[in-house]
C-alpha cells in the first residue's frame, strides 16, 4: 500500500494538547511542512514563549528555546546575531506578540532583523483565561469585557501585519485565516515566504494567521471558524502586505 499522507518529519510523535478546534495544530503541521519541504530542520532553532504557543517545544522535533512572556523578537535577535548561519524563527500568539511584547516586536522590525515570525491571532488571551487582547475586536465579549470591547475605553484592535508593513526595514509581511483547505494552503505558501525572506534575502518575514478558540469564543469548533470568516476577516484582510523580495527580484 503507498503511504501517501503522513506527519511531518519536523514534527514529533507527541499528541497536541491543545482544545478541540483550536488552530494551533494546523499552524503547526505547516511550519513542520515548510521546514521540511526547505531542508532547514538541520539548522532550524525555534523561539516559544507564553501562551497557548509554549506547548510548541515538544510537538517540534529540532531545537527550540524557551523566551520570557512577549521577548520573543529579543530572544531571536540574540540567537540570529550569535548563530548567523542558523535559521530562527518565533511562534508567537497576539497576546504574547502585541500586548506585552510590543516593543520587542516593533523594534525587531525596525532593525529589520534577520528572523521569521509565525503569528497566531485568534483575537483573545487563550490560555489565561479569554481576557481582552489588542488584536479582540469591537463588542466581543471576554472575561475582562463581559459586556463586550467598548473602543471609546480600550482603543480599537492593533492590525499588526499594516503596521509592519509600513516599517521601511520589513522584508516580508502577509495574513491569511486557518478557516478552509484554500486558505490554509494559502497559509503555507505566505510562510514559506516568510522563511524564505530570511533564508534568500537576509531580512524580517512574519506571517500572521487568524485562527479560531472555540472554548473563550463559546462556540463549537466548526461554529468559531465560520466566526472567524464572518468577524475577524473584515477587521484584518486576508493577503500580502509587503514583498521586498520580489521587488529586488524584478
Amino acid at each position: 500500500m503507498q503511504l501517501v499522507f503522513n506527519k511531518p518529519e519536523s514534527l514529533t510523535v507527541n499528541p497536541f494538547t491543545y482544545c478541540p478546534g483550536c488552530s494551533h495544530g494546523i499552524a503547526h503541521r505547516l511550519v513542520g511542512e515548510v521546514i521540511d519541504e526547505m531542508q532547514l530542520r538541520e539548522k532550524i532553532v525555534g523561539v516559544s514563549t507564553i501562551g497557548c504557543s509554549v506547548r510548541c517545544w515538544r510537538n517540534f522535533d529540532f531545537d527550540i528555546v524557551q523566551g520570557a512572556h512577549g521577548r520573543g523578537m529579543a530572544v531571536a535577535t540574540g540567537l540570529k546575531r550569535a548563530l548567523p548561519d542558523q535559521v530562527i524563527f518565533t511562534y508567537q500568539g497576539d497576546g504574547d506578540l502585541a500586548a506585552i511584547g510590543m516593543g520587542e516586536t516593533i523594534h525587531a522590525a525596525v532593525r529589520g532583523e534577520a528572523i521569521t515570525v509565525v503569528f497566531i491571532n485568534n483575537a483573545v488571551f487563550g490560555a489565561t483565561g479569554g481576557q481582552l487582547a489588542p488584536t479582540t475586536l469591537p463588542g466581543q465579549w471576554t472575561s475582562t469585557y463581559p459586556k463586550g470591547r467598548d473602543v471609546s475605553w480600550t482603543g480599537s484592535p492593533i492590525n499588526m501585519s499594516e503596521i509592519l508593513a509600513g516599517l521601511p526595514a520589513t522584508t516580508y509581511i502577509a495574513r491569511e485565516a486557518l478557516t478552509t483547505p484554500k486558505n490554509v494552503l494559502r497559509a503555507k505558501k505566505y510562510m514559506r515566504k516568510a522563511f524564505e525572506a530570511q533564508t534568500l534575502h537576509g531580512g524580517f518575514g512574519l506571517v500572521e494567521l487568524l485562527g479560531s478558540c472555540p472554548v473563550n469564543l463559546k462556540l463549537k469548533p466548526v461554529e468559531a471558524l465560520n466566526w472567524v470568516e464572518k468577524n475577524m476577516i473584515p477587521q484584518y484582510p486576508l493577503g500580502e502586505f509587503k514583498d521586498t523580495g520580489k521587488e529586488a527580484a524584478s
